[in-house]
């Protein structure tokens, strides 16, 4: 039962400005943001909000870790005050400097990036003293498990540098952020451990390719009209720098000796290290790395739907971890069966594993460029229906032909699309004759995110059979256990950083194959060729840990959020509106609503939403809920501002998290386009919220009591305080 799923203590009042989400987590993904002040001083780089952040979203932030083995590698491979970026592999690096000179020479500009492969080995080998803090939680494999030995992969590690000027950092920052191919902080930690585990670490360099043209001395304005966080968290670049110039929060310090111990910290932040290492050690849980080929089979698995009974409770963390870790293993991790995902013969080896839900994106993106003949490659724009997360839109746009944006998401909009798609250039029967497709591929989220519409699936199906060209669904919002998109898409991406995961202290994605599709055949023997498996070790084995109660806290969050949405939507605007005549009448005893509109799936385009509502196997009746995320949209700024910081929730960027977190999402996530967004119906005021596992009477209050500080503040009650 979904009660048997214990609310987070941890989750009743928001933390202060700057602090990490979840508390006492030293690789949090979400940071805190508690007053619409701090989300706008956040964005205009306000000191006293810069000052305060000591972490952030991964794509957005890079961590501190990852910061300090950036400093290191300047500090021995940069020339001339280079910067770099770090990647997990040769061909990520090889992707992020040809997406930096791209973007110069759009720009008329040339570009001048370096890329080293740095090996880093432990000399001697490290002490019990280190692999227990590896296993802890604190750091991770140093090369992949699964591709190499398991008994060297704690004591190596081996990266790879993109170096170049200064004035570029903004350029391969945007890569960092839009493709998602990330350096986890556990494996920078992991680096860290190695270097620190020797005097003399026993490390190897070598220039990956040939140099290209030198970067002209014209420096770069680096604007991102479009960014999940703030326009100024890329602070001005100093050649003196020898600190990666990533947050505006860390001061440019000399990079330290790989040999020389750190400073030891105040008390306060031992106590907080020792905090945070409790809670690695007692919640993670984390197996020796060795472990990680089977954790990852093991995701594979479940996100396949191939897992018998695995909704049931997890057994104890020992039992848990040897049925995982057992070495050598290759029989099944739990009985299989028929894939529950809606399409007949999906297997684990349909699935695959990225840093990130944005890299998964990314990566089919590129998967749908690599499958498809070269005239298409060239010349078919894609698509993107509906209002997306930011960087899916960034992904279309910035490589490849391009994309048409459907930002509304609505049935007119597929009416457009069969516009675009039956134009003279475009016709089927030009793509019969010369290998050509009107468009390339089709992105769309369900539901989207902030608007939580749904997109006809079956209709655009049916034009990408006609057509010939790839659906791509984002099924992130509505989680596959709501959810059935498959049946109707050739690939599936999610976020697993999300709700699959719920401690909010583990990034990852996954893509999906759609075995049944036509594209399919192109699509896997595209993938065999373009996949690498750059997931970390000791992320996988987080994330296999926490997505083992998945189904249950699903159940829960769903339950939860349909309470407190519909609390909302009786108190809105939207309502009031469609009732009867009679009662939209004014009474001097009724309060106008402050809420204008309620955006979750069960009012939004609900007839899209049923299309693909997870039904009972037995009774045939939907079974899948309306998901954990929803918007409001208040009758005024001021309302909005008054109800965002009544809300004793966490507040911060992210979602899917097994707390309540909200944020105001336009704010973080289009501050310098805030006219362009309300043109597509994501107001400035917007407040979007993710639904944790609280107690339903706990929740109901929270709301209650905002909603309240808001009609004050609109009746000129706090005004001064708004």
């Amino acid at each position: 039962m979904s009660a048997a799923v214990a609310p987070p203590n941890f989750a009743s009042t928001s933390e202060p400005l700057g602090a990490a989400v979840p508390p006492f987590t030293s690789h949090a993904i979400s940071v805190s943001l508690p007053t619409w002040r701090d989300n706008i001083g956040y964005e205009e780089g306000e000191k006293r909000v810069a000052d305060a952040m000591v972490t952030g979203y991964p794509r957005f932030f890079i961590h501190r870790s990852v910061q300090k083995l950036a400093a290191i590698c300047e500090q021995k491979f940069g020339q001339g005050g280079e910067k770099c970026l770090l990647c997990p592999s040769r061909r990520v690096a090889e992707h992020c400097r040809a997406f930096i000179l791209d973007r110069l020479a759009k720009e008329g500009k040339k570009g001048h990036v370096r890329l080293v492969q740095y090996f880093i080995a432990s000399s001697p080998p490290p002490s019990p003293t280190i692999l227990k803090h590896q296993r802890a939680g604190s750091s991770s494999a140093g090369t992949s498990t699964s591709n190499g030995d398991a008994d060297t992969a704690h004591r190596s590690a081996e990266i790879h540098i993109a170096l170049f000027q200064p004035d570029v950092f903004p350029y391969a920052k945007q890569f960092w952020q839009h493709c998602g191919m990330i350096v986890s902080s556990r494996l920078a930690e992991h680096c860290l451990t190695l270097l620190d585990a020797s005097s003399e670490p026993a490390s190897q360099a070598a220039p990956a390719s040939p140099t290209t043209p030198a970067f002209s001395n014209s420096r770069v304005a680096f604007k991102a009209p479009n960014r999940h966080y703030s326009v100024k968290s890329t602070p001005k670049l100093s050649a003196s720098s020898s600190s990666s110039p990533v947050f505006p929060t860390t001061a440019a310090q000399p990079a330290p000796s790989p040999s020389v111990p750190q400073t030891t910290p105040p008390d306060a932040e031992s106590l907080s290290r020792d905090q945070t290492m409790y809670l690695e050690e007692r919640y993670g849980r984390n197996l020796p790395l060795s472990s990680a080929p089977h954790a990852k089979r093991a995701l594979r698995r479940r996100i396949a739907g191939v897992l018998l009974h695995d909704d049931s409770p997890s057994p104890a963390p020992s039992d848990a971890d040897d049925a995982i870790g057992q070495a050598g293993a290759e029989e099944p991790l739990a009985p299989l069966g028929p894939s529950s995902r809606g399409v007949p013969g999906v297997t684990e080896h349909d699935v695959f594993l990225f840093p990130t839900g944005m890299s998964a994106i990314w990566s089919a993106h590129q998967l749908a460029l690599g499958a498809a003949p070269a005239g298409v490659r060239e010349s078919a724009k894609s698509v993107c229906f509906g209002f997306p997360y930011t960087d899916t839109l960034k992904i279309l746009e910035k490589w490849g032909p391009g994309c048409y944006f459907l930002g509304h998401g609505l049935d007119e909009d597929v009416d457009e699309l069969e516009r675009i798609l039956a134009s003279p250039s475009s016709s089927p029967n030009e793509s019969e004759n010369d290998g050509e497709r009107p468009i390339l591929a089709l992105f769309t989220e369900f539901p989207s995110n902030p608007l939580l519409r749904s997109a006809p699936l079956p209709r655009l199906r049916a034009l990408a059979d006609k057509h010939n060209f790839i659906l791509v669904v984002d099924d992130t919002i509505g989680n596959f256990l709501n959810v059935a998109v498959l049946p109707h898409a050739d690939i599936v991406v999610s976020s697993l950083s999300k709700i699959f995961s719920g401690d909010a202290n583990a990034m990852g994605g996954a893509l999906v194959l759609n075995p049944a599709g036509a594209h399919y055949p192109a699509l896997k023997r595209t993938m065999g060729a373009q996949y690498e498996d750059v997931y970390w070790a000791e992320d996988a084995l987080f994330m296999e840990r926490n997505s083992r109660d998945f189904a249950r806290r699903v159940r829960r969050v769903d339950e939860n959020t349909l309470a407190v949405c519909e609390f909302l939507h009786a108190r809105s605007a939207a309502l009031a509106s469609s009732s009867s005549p009679t009662s939209s009448l004014p009474n001097e005893n009724t309060k106008p609503p402050i809420i204008n509109q309620v955006f979750y799936p069960k009012y939004i385009t609900p007839h899209n939403y049923a299309t693909c509502r997870v039904l009972s196997p037995t009774t045939g009746v939907p079974e899948g809920g309306y998901g954990g995320l929803f918007s409001l949209t208040f009758t005024s700024l001021l309302a909005s501002r008054a109800f965002f910081d009544a809300l004793p929730c966490m507040k911060g960027p992210s979602l899917g998290t097994n707390f309540t977190l909200a944020c105001p999402y336009t704010i973080l996530a289009h501050y310098a386009e805030l006219p362009w967004a309300a043109g597509w119906g994501v107001e400035e005021g917007l407040v979007r919220v993710s639904i944790g596992l609280e107690e339903r009477d706990v929740l109901l209050s929270w709301f209650a009591g905002a909603l309240e500080a808001a009609e004050r503040a609109t009746q000129g009650e706090g005004e001064a305080g708004i």
